[in-house]
């Protein structure tokens, strides 16, 4: 049935579970709305991060077999910055990576000091990812997240790194006076809970607030500069994981999906004439028991085509956002704040108010349990471990991941089944125990990062707990995942005594979430009282030793009897519902990653001139990569006819990149013959 929308922002507390719409999820009261933007500055950005689509492990599975082999969509970052009348700004960051790692946290922050000295730090900017399972792997420097890609990859790390400071650098660059309104809706066929054992372990209070044991809400911020709409932020819970490990183009699955849908939003804009005068992101909450997959198998539903359904979970994603958006009420303050804390996970004593039977308990180091090694049977694996006899040159470069596991850690992880103790291999871990917990205030609405896979629950329980030490309605608090560096899964203690692989990818033990909260709890008081808190200890560099054992890329051949740039498949003519495909010698694709630009161009022709109707950024089109022979390649380039395509001439342009024997790079252009649409 159909469910009304919650009111959101209410300057009282909330109303008791089972209130509201009649779906046990806590109602605030009425939303104040005095106009907002007295004083408010708001700015968009967005730029590519498209790294490596060749030759090079995707990250998201952790699957040795998933290498990239082309492209489907580029993958961008989306960039938000709010500034109030006192000049104190936040920075909110949406990525279509699958992580955001603590290596990539920190080199983005080293590139916005020297660029605007003490404006953006750790402390306002939050780097979020919509978590896509067809990501390019490489970009961490914590071991444990390079193994399947074979260590770190200096162009995927590069490839993100500049495209989020470049999304960063056009929002300050476009800060004008603005408004900002909170809306929301519902949306109940974009996922699945994957985990609904655990879940039901949970007290039920916390199973009244889901009672569809899956969370519900899109919220949404609406984003307007001197009257007219310029950006979306549109938070829903769902795995990015709608593109199987069998899938091997470079993607940002149904979130990246839903955010080129709105912005494109049937008008034919290109994002290479320019930035779009409409940026949309959709973020991840507590997703980290919320599947796409509705059928509860990697790849099935709502369809059996992975793509179909990306597009599917992508467009009800959509439908949703518009709902709040339209609905979207505005806000009573203008206040923008943040505040930061990091956190030894690996080492936290936590308060009993805190913990289920309010006995002081500790975290411990970090562990995969045999519940993680098995894997998701509703979306697939992520830490691959090796069975006996296999080997990986990563792994043997490090030592091995054969550290003992001592009986007080066993103790201490219980009752899960540790495998590895990732957390004491050498050098000092293969995943990160210092985590950034932050809090920005963007009005009257607070945005919660936490460095994880969050479940429903855990994300509800660090609401509440927010909620509570600012004196604010539960609605006010938005639950942010992904944000700022990745440590696997965090569930509640009590799913986490069912060991499903949620719980034992939860590294630090039992007390995880209630950690998690103390430190929360924390910084939202200093927040409410206009202290501040200290840092805590600082993230480790690992940069020193990042190994890669990936294939290099060869100089370039073209086959035999061609040259670069040769079609060796003709397009032929299509109508709408129809495929073109063109196929080009080429080089390899890391020759020349062509960030903030295409690898190939649809074109149109118009009057005397061709003018670009399609390109590599586009729901429509493929990019596909492979090899022949040693040093040969080929780009076969396919693009689905869209319904409504103008009738007319076309043709495809392929730019491609040949490598020399001496590492030269040369650029060339093929373009294939004409045919009508």
């Amino acid at each position: 049935m159909k469910i009304s929308r919650r009111s959101v922002l209410a300057g009282a507390a909330a109303a008791p579970a089972l209130a509201a719409l009649g779906t046990g999820s806590a109602q605030a009261g009425p939303l104040r709305t005095a106009p907002s933007g007295s004083g408010l500055r708001v700015g968009v950005g967005i730029a590519d991060v498209t790294g490596p689509v060749a030759e090079n492990g995707m990250m998201g599975y952790s699957s040795f077999d998933q290498v990239a082999e082309g492209l489907h969509q580029r993958t961008r970052a989306r960039a938000y910055v709010f500034a109030d009348a006192a000049d104190s700004r936040v920075v909110y960051v949406c990525v279509d990576t699958c992580m955001v790692f603590q290596s990539v946290h920190d080199e983005v922050l080293r590139r916005l000091h020297n660029a605007f000295g003490g404006a953006y730090t750790e402390r306002n900017v939050m780097l979020s990812a919509v978590h896509s399972h067809a990501a390019c792997g490489g970009a961490s420097h914590d071991y444990a997240y390079t193994l399947a890609n074979l260590g770190f990859q200096p162009l995927t790390f590069q490839a993100e790194v500049d495209g989020i400071v470049e999304a960063i650098t056009a929002a300050h660059d476009n800060l004008a006076p603005g408004t900002v309104a909170y809306g929301r809706s519902e949306l109940t066929d974009a996922s699945v809970n994957r985990s609904r054992l655990a879940f039901d372990r949970n007290p039920q209070r916390d199973k009244d607030y889901y009672p569809l044991g899956i969370d519900t809400s899109m919220r949404t911020l609406r984003i307007a500069q001197n009257g007219a709409d310029v950006g979306a932020i549109n938070w829903f819970a769902t795995h990015c994981a709608s593109l199987t490990n069998e899938n091997h183009l470079i993607s940002g699955d149904n979130k990246g999906a839903a955010a080129y849908f709105w912005e494109h939003d049937g008008e034919g804009v290109r994002y290479l004439d320019g930035p779009p005068s409409f940026v949309a992101c959709f973020p991840q909450t507590n997703s980290g028991d919320m599947s796409p997959n509705l059928h509860l198998e990697p790849g099935k539903g709502p369809t059996d085509d992975e793509f179909e359904n990306t597009r599917i979970i992508g467009e009800r994603q959509v439908r949703a956002a518009r709902t709040a958006f339209a609905g979207a009420e505005p806000m009573s303050a203008t206040t923008v704040d943040s505040r930061v804390m990091y956190l030894d996970m690996a080492n936290q004593v936590v308060d009993g108010r805190f913990t289920p039977d309010g006995q002081q308990r500790r975290t411990a180091p970090a562990c995969v349990g045999a519940a993680m090694a098995a894997g998701s049977t509703e979306d697939g694996p992520a830490i691959p471990i090796f069975p006996e006899g296999t080997r990986n040159p990563l792994v043997d470069a490090l030592g091995g991941m054969n550290a003992p596991v001592p009986n007080w850690l066993a103790d201490a992880q219980a009752p899960k089944l540790v495998l590895i103790a990732v957390g004491l291999l050498p050098p000092d871990g293969w995943v990160p125990h210092v985590l950034k917990i932050q809090i920005l205030r963007i009005g009257d609405v607070y945005v919660v990062g936490g460095p994880a896979e969050f479940t429903i629950v855990s994300g509800l329980r660090i609401r509440r707990t927010v909620a509570e030490e600012l004196g604010v309605p539960l609605e006010n608090v938005i639950f942010q995942g992904y944000a700022n560096s990745y440590s696997s899964y965090c569930t509640t203690p009590e799913e986490y005594e069912a060991q499903q692989y949620e719980g034992g990818s939860t590294l630090f033990g039992r007390n995880t979430l209630p950690a998690y909260q103390q430190g929360y709890a924390t910084i939202a008081a200093a927040m409410r009282s206009g202290g501040d808190v200290a840092r805590g200890p600082a993230p480790r560099d690992l940069s020193g030793f990042q190994p890669y054992f990936g294939p290099q890329v060869p100089a370039d051949a073209p086959l035999a009897g061609r040259r670069f740039g040769d079609v060796l498949v003709q397009p032929a003519a299509a109508s709408a519902g129809g495929r073109v495909v063109a196929e080009f010698v080429t080089g390899h694709p890391q020759n020349n990653l062509h960030r903030g630009g295409t690898f190939f161009e649809v074109q149109r022709l118009d009057g005397a001139n061709w003018t670009r109707h399609a390109d590599d950024g586009d729901w429509s089109t493929k990019y596909r990569w492979r090899r022949e022979g040693a040093n040969a390649s080929v780009a076969r380039i396919t693009w689905d006819v869209p319904d409504g395509t103008p009738p007319g001439t076309y043709r495809i342009q392929h730019f491609g990149d040949s490598r020399g024997g001496d590492g030269s790079i040369t650029p060339f252009t093929g373009t294939s013959a004409t045919f009508t649409v």
